[in-house]
């Protein structure tokens, strides 16, 4: 993702990861993905760990998720005023919630649910299918 966005900032896509590669879901064309996806790995087979690790991974959005949540949630039981008197305090245990965790889900992403550890992986095969509008990349790796 890192290198596609570098190449072309206005894209919109969305990625997942699977054991068996990834999924690209979005306006790309195949071939600039085909790109993009060598040279993140030959990249990250150099040592750019930093290749592993995105801004936008679901990792941030449920790691910020569970702790906003767990504010609010413990910023708003045990007092005796009105649930409309309570959510301002749960709305701003909420948010610096959600600021503070944002270097942990970052920790969380680079030492869980991501690895940049990618000896010996290729890309075996990138296929295009279109559903509808929705243009889904599937990008298979394997080991040379």
């Amino acid at each position: 993702m890192h290198v596609l966005s570098w190449h072309n900032p206005y894209l919109r896509l969305v990625g997942r990861s699977t054991a068996t590669g990834f999924y690209i879901y979005g306006e790309v064309d195949t071939r600039e993905l085909a790109d993009a996806a060598g040279e993140a790995l030959a990249r990250l087979q150099q040592g750019e760990a930093h290749l592993a690790v995105h801004p936008r991974c679901g990792t941030n959005l449920a790691v910020t998720s569970v702790l906003a949540g767990a504010a609010a949630f413990g910023a708003s039981v045990g007092r005796p005023r009105s649930r409309l008197e309570r959510l301002p305090l749960a709305l701003a245990a909420a948010t610096l919630a959600a600021i503070l965790a944002q270097p942990l889900a970052h920790r969380v992403q680079e030492t869980i649910t991501t690895t940049p550890h990618v000896e010996g992986l290729s890309v075996a095969d990138i296929t295009r299918q279109a559903r509808g509008r929705l243009i889904i990349h599937k990008v298979t790796t394997g080991q040379d």
